[in-house]
């Protein structure tokens, strides 16, 4: 069983073979129950898988181009 420590702000880190065999990352929420005299933290959510390449994260103000655009009838010859 891993130790760590409780800083003044009542923060633990949780190790990190428990927060990988849990896939507790980044904006997880996880829940306290008492139960006996122990304590159980409980993983609540994951959160949203995120794009490795961040397409479709961000949205644009101007209309979308039409879907029968035709790039190359832009270009002036």
């Amino acid at each position: 069983m891993d130790a760590t420590t409780v800083t003044s702000k009542g923060q633990v880190t949780i190790p990190k073979e428990v927060r990988r065999r849990f896939g507790i990352r980044q904006g997880s929420r996880v829940e306290f129950a008492i139960v006996g005299n122990r304590i159980e933290m409980r993983l609540a959510s994951r959160p949203l898988e995120t794009g490795k390449s961040g397409y479709g994260m961000l949205r644009s103000r101007r209309r979308a181009a039409p879907a029968d655009l035709d790039p190359a009838s832009l270009i002036k010859r």
